[in-house]
């Protein structure tokens, strides 16, 4: 009985092992994401903040523009609904940190000109993925939130402050 009841032992921790391999190996093998992973998250770094309102009016951001619909420049479909959408919505693309794993889908963000003073409200549908390509300070938005904070599209960036509504 004794015999037994040590295999059961050793059995249950050799499955153990295993399982914590795998989780190490899976860790090991991924990019790290500065938003998520925890040692990260002790840091206070200004791309995975939950810009909140502030006294300054919000997370200082550069907005560029980006087409939401099919065949545009923002490319495929949004990723909080896989669908496309029309540039006259008030919408946004957030960086990686600040899309939050999609936390911030379909929740309305305040964006405010720097340089009209204007502020809007748009809709978060999209990731500006920060792994590939766009900066870590992005708020890319429609055409149709360019217009609303009277700034001229043809400029292609300008800076702004955000915050969730």
């Amino acid at each position: 009985m004794a015999r037994d009841a040590k295999l059961a032992v050793l059995a249950v921790l050799l499955v153990l092992a295993q399982v914590w391999c795998g989780v190490v190996a899976r860790r090991h093998h991924r990019e790290p994401d500065p938003c998520r992973d925890s040692v990260l998250l002790r840091h206070k770094d200004h791309r995975c903040s939950s810009p909140a309102v502030s006294p300054h009016g919000g997370t200082p951001a550069t907005m560029t523009v980006n087409g939401f619909q099919k065949g545009e420049d923002g490319g495929g479909p949004s990723e909080c609904d896989g669908r496309y959408h029309s540039d006259r919505e008030m919408l946004v693309a957030l960086s990686t940190g600040w899309y939050a794993g999609g936390k911030r889908c379909h929740k309305p963000i305040r964006i405010t000109s720097t340089q009209t003073g204007r502020t809007v409200t748009a809709t978060v549908v999209d990731e500006c993925d920060s792994r590939h390509g766009c900066k870590n300070n992005i708020v890319d938005t429609s055409k149709a939130v360019w217009h609303a904070l009277g700034l001229d599209i043809n400029i292609g960036e300008v800076p702004v402050t955000w915050s969730d509504a």
